[in-house]
C-alpha cells in the first residue's frame, strides 16, 4: 500500500508497482523511467516534473475512488487534468470558451503598421471572441514555432496579416499541414503581391482564400463577411462532415 506515500525525489525506474494504491501520493521529481505502473489507482495524485522513458507503462491508470465508477487513463501526468474536467464545472466552461472563442491573429508588424493588428483585435473582441496576438518582433525559432502550433490548436480560426509580413508564412507550415480542423485566414494589404510561398498552401483547404484590402478601416468593414464568417463556414462544413 502506498496511499498517501511521499515519494518525492524518488527513483523509481525500473520498479514494478503495478496494480499498487498510490491514491494521495506525492511523485515529484520522480524517476519512472522504464517503471511499470499498469492498473495502479491514482486518484488525488500530485505528479510534477516525472521522468519518464518510452519503456514506461502506465496503461489503464485509476483516477477514480472506490466508491466511484472506474475511470482510467494511460498517463500519469495528464491523469489530475482529466479529473478536473470530469469534476469542476468551470474547469470545463473555461475549455468550452476557448476552444470557441480564441481567434489567434499572426503577423510581424512594424511600428506603423502595428494599428492594423490593434484594430484587428479590438474588433474581435467587440464581436465576443479572445484574440491572442502573436507578433513576431524576431525570426522565429524552434520554441516560438512550437508556441504557434500550441496557439492554433486552441484556436477557432486563425488571422494571418502577411502585410510586410511574408516571412510569417514559413511559420504558418507548423499549422497548415498539421490542424485541418483549424481555418487559416490569410489577408494582404492590396498593393502587395501574394508571396510565392503560397503555391504550398494551395493545397489545403483549411487554408481559405487570401483577402486582400487597401486600408485597415476597409478590413474591418469587411471582417465579418470576407473574414470571419468564411473561417466559420469551414468549421462548421468540418463539423457535419467527421
Amino acid at each position: 500500500m502506498l496511499t498517501g506515500a511521499n515519494l518525492r525525489g524518488a527513483n523509481l525506474s525500473g520498479a514494478n508497482v503495478s496494480k499498487a494504491e498510490l491514491a494521495y501520493a506525492r511523485l515529484v521529481d520522480v524517476d519512472i523511467t522504464n517503471a511499470d505502473f499498469t492498473g495502479c489507482r491514482i486518484y488525488g495524485v500530485s505528479a510534477w516534473g516525472l521522468t519518464l522513458s518510452d519503456g514506461t507503462k502506465q496503461r489503464d491508470l485509476i483516477i477514480t475512488t472506490l466508491h466511484e465508477p472506474k475511470i482510467t487513463v494511460d498517463n500519469i501526468e495528464v491523469a489530475q487534468f482529466i479529473y478536473l474536467m470530469l469534476n469542476n464545472q468551470k474547469i470545463r466552461e473555461v475549455i468550452d470558451t476557448i476552444t470557441s472563442k480564441v481567434v489567434l491573429i499572426l503577423g510581424r508588424f512594424t511600428d506603423e503598421r502595428k494599428k492594423v493588428l490593434d484594430a484587428l483585435r479590438d474588433e474581435l473582441r467587440k464581436r465576443d471572441y479572445l484574440p491572442v496576438v502573436f507578433d513576431f518582433n524576431k525570426p522565429a525559432c524552434r520554441t516560438t514555432d512550437e508556441t504557434i502550433t500550441l496557439l492554433a490548436r486552441m484556436a477557432r480560426f486563425v488571422i494571418a496579416d502577411l502585410s510586410d509580413a511574408k516571412s510569417v508564412l514559413q511559420e504558418l507550415r507548423g499549422i497548415v499541414p498539421e490542424l485541418p480542423n483549424v481555418p487559416v485566414k490569410p489577408v494582404i494589404i492590396a498593393s502587395q503581391d501574394e508571396p510565392g510561398m503560397f503555391d504550398f498552401y494551395r493545397p489545403f483547404p483549411w487554408f481559405l482564400p487570401v483577402h486582400r484590402y487597401n486600408t485597415p478601416a476597409q478590413l474591418l468593414t469587411e471582417l465579418s463577411d470576407r473574414v470571419i464568417q468564411p473561417a466559420l463556414e469551414f468549421r462548421a462544413t468540418t463539423a457535419a462532415t467527421s
